[in-house]
């Protein structure tokens, strides 16, 4: 990425690539959730739940109602009150505010309500049920008869005025009456009229009251127990199911939350572009990780497949410069002493290698070599005689950084993918350039199979391998110029012809086949001086 080009807030294509690396975490996690998930469903069972239903039939109910009525009525059988009443019912001294946590009520249709109730056992869960619905309909009874009481009593209050009312009309027509012949025929027909409509209407609020007075007694009847509490029974499979899904799901969200996460605050590159551009060496080759299990005991793994293409390249460079090599860990030293190995034994058909095992491990002298190669620790005087040698040391934190040179004039580093962060990448390109350690390439260590980044940077072509190339056809158009130079100062040489005198001597045409011009004289001596003739004067 060059330096003008603004880099994104979150780099999509890395976390992707980080989520990928860490999916046996996130899995882990996942299976982690399923196994607690279905842990909690067999060591923590949900309690018995009992289920009842009830009608509820409502005195102002109408087909247009859209179920205002049933969510009061839920409402209600939502309060303390009425959880108190139903524990007062089975002479329980269990808390209200604790009760109410335990049942709920559900509006089903207009006039159905179901009441769902939890308890310790299953006993305990059916007798709650049935005390809390015989709570329910003795309340919305009991309401009901009152609101009927009410309205007789308003009824009655209405009547008494009434009656009032005829008793005033009936005295002031009494009056009228005593007048005899100076009685108002008009006003006496009057109040005949008003005592007439007075005494009907006390007549419709004795009704009307008494009528109230009798309540709903459809209400009362109507409201019951349509479905007797039981036990609700409980599907195991389906417990399991559950339970296992939701710890599935929230293992899945916790593992991507925490692997993605941690992506982005490490900050540990892992595809190609980043490493090669933090250490400031192109990536020449990448190798996987061997498979750990039976999978050794019947296939050859790819790993080492690759491990051996990767030494043969490293060799092939190696031969065509006699300096010394050495290969630099950074989280991966069991791949640098395999590469190491594979490396000497390609190396020892040309002759005599030594291997320096520097590693903290020593996990070069714990493999089996083979052919002329000897592995020695750093400091053996074996190194200052070999001819060829190839050092294997680590780069990760807590390096010596003063004795790498020691190991080789140049170094191939073999990082493994994510397991550095970009200050320690660009910590160690930065002391191996102050130790005049020039980087060839960067092995790459379990990179992402899907991560197709360009891993070449294009301005260390002196150093990079890909470089080799010129630098060797260089050398040999170097090595063609002085040949055809020495030829040259071989044919400007004074050649004898036979037949002829030491002084008739010439230059050798460049080209040995060609055969003289015929204006080329070969008796001719070039170093003669030259006869100059006189001009002729005239007489």
């Amino acid at each position: 990425m060059s330096a003008g080009q603004v880099q994104p807030l979150v780099d999509l294509q890395r976390l992707v690539v980080s989520l990928r690396r860490k999916r046996r975490f996130w899995l882990t996690t996942t299976l982690a959730g399923l196994i607690i998930g279905c842990a909690v469903a067999i060591f923590l069972p949900a309690p018995p739940t009992a289920v009842t239903k009830i009608m509820v039939i409502h005195p102002d109910d109408s087909p247009t109602d859209s179920g205002t009525l049933m969510r009061t009525d839920v409402a209600v059988l939502s309060t303390a009150n009425m959880a108190a009443a139903a524990l007062k019912r089975i002479n329980s001294t269990e808390s209200p505010s604790d009760f109410l946590k335990d049942y709920a009520g559900l509006g089903l249709t207009n006039n159905v309500m179901q009441v769902t109730v939890k308890a310790k056992t299953k006993d305990d869960a059916v007798a709650k049920a049935k005390a809390l619905a015989d709570a329910f309909i003795a309340d919305h009874a009991q309401r009901t008869q009152a609101a009927a009481t009410g309205r007789s009593k308003a009824l009655l209050q209405q009547r008494d005025q009434a009656q009032a009312q005829l008793a005033d009309i009936d005295n002031q027509a009494a009056a009228e009456v005593g007048k005899g012949r100076n009685s108002n025929a008009g006003a006496l027909e009057q109040l005949y009229t008003q005592r007439a409509n007075l005494v009907s209407k006390v007549a419709d609020l004795q009704n009307q009251a008494q009528q109230a007075g009798i309540g709903s007694p459809e209400v009362i009847a109507g409201t019951q127990i349509v479905d007797a509490p039981a036990i609700q029974p409980v599907s195991k499979l389906k417990t399991y199911g559950t339970d296992g899904g939701v710890g599935l799901a929230l293992g899945l969200a916790l593992g991507l939350a925490f692997a993605g996460v941690t992506a982005l605050v490490r900050d540990r590159p892992v595809l190609r572009r980043e490493i090669s551009q933090h250490l400031g060496a192109s990536v020449i080759a990448q190798v996987g990780v061997k498979p750990i299990g039976p999978a050794k005991l019947w296939r050859r793994s790819k790993a080492v497949t690759e491990s051996s293409r990767v030494a043969l390249t490293l060799a092939r460079a190696a031969r065509e410069d006699r300096a010394s090599l050495s290969l630099l860990e950074i989280g991966a030293a069991s791949t640098a002493a395999e590469l190491a190995v594979e490396l000497g034994r390609s190396l020892a058909e040309d002759g005599p290698v030594v291997l320096v095992d520097d590693l903290p491990g020593k996990e070069v002298s714990k493999l089996p070599v083979e052919g002329d190669v000897q592995v020695v620790e750093a400091g053996d005087p074996a190194v200052a005689r070999a001819a060829r040698r190839v050092g294997v040391g680590t780069a990760a934190p807590g390096t010596a950084w003063t004795d790498l040179s020691a190991l080789g004039e140049e170094a191939v580093l073999v990082v493994r993918a994510g397991f550095a962060n970009t200050q320690w990448l660009h910590t160690v390109a930065r002391q191996l350039a102050d130790c005049g350690v020039p980087i060839l390439g960067v092995v790459l260590v379990d990179p992402d199979p899907k991560d197709h980044t360009d891993g070449t940077l294009w301005d260390g072509l002196h150093t990079a391998l890909r470089g080799r190339a010129a630098v060797v056809a260089k050398k040999q158009e170097d090595a063609a110029d002085s040949v055809v130079e020495l030829e040259l100062r071989d044919e400007a040489k004074p050649i004898e012809w036979p037949g002829k005198r030491d002084t008739e001597r010439r230059r050798r045409p460049f080209d040995r086949t060609r055969p003289p011009s015929p204006h080329e004289r070969l008796d001719v001596d070039p170093d003669a001086p030259t006869r100059r003739l006189k001009p002729v004067q005239e007489s």
